[in-house]
């Protein structure tokens, strides 16, 4: 394979340009050697990286894990148990924002449940998301 353009290189990853100088500048995507135009002029390699960079933030990884992740991957002799430790945190991470998630649509679907229609001023979709008035206990 050439070397890859900038926008070939986006394309064939389905990134975004600004995405790419994005990862360039992060440091997750090494700077590429420059044409005599002075373009960008990327490797394989490059492609490579950058799809794995892609999917792990499709999974959800901060960019701190992708280049925690991208660094472990470079050590190919090394125990995988820190992956799996990395990938495991994530995971627990994602099942506590789906619960999250659940009790948000949980709340949400009860407001419009108890919706019977009439004026705002009836309105219990509205009125469940107005804040609870705050008693001060030393009045009674």
């Amino acid at each position: 394979m050439n070397a890859l353009t900038i926008g070939k290189l986006a394309a064939a990853t389905g990134t975004k340009v600004e995405t790419v100088r994005y990862y360039e500048r992060a440091g997750l995507i090494d700077p590429p050697a420059r044409t005599d135009g002075n373009y960008r002029s990327y490797r394989p390699e490059d492609l490579e990286r950058l799809r794995f960079i892609r999917r792990t933030r499709d999974l959800g990884f901060s960019l701190d894990e992708v280049r925690a992740l991208l660094d472990l991957a470079a050590q190919r002799d090394r125990d995988c148990g820190t992956v799996d430790k990395l990938a495991t945190h994530h995971l627990e991470e994602i099942d506590r924002k789906i619960a999250d998630l659940t009790a948000l649509r949980r709340e949400l679907a009860g407001a419009i449940a108890s919706c019977a229609g009439g004026t705002m001023a009836e309105c219990r979709i509205l009125e469940a998301f107005a804040p609870s008035p705050i008693t001060d206990k030393r009045e009674k």
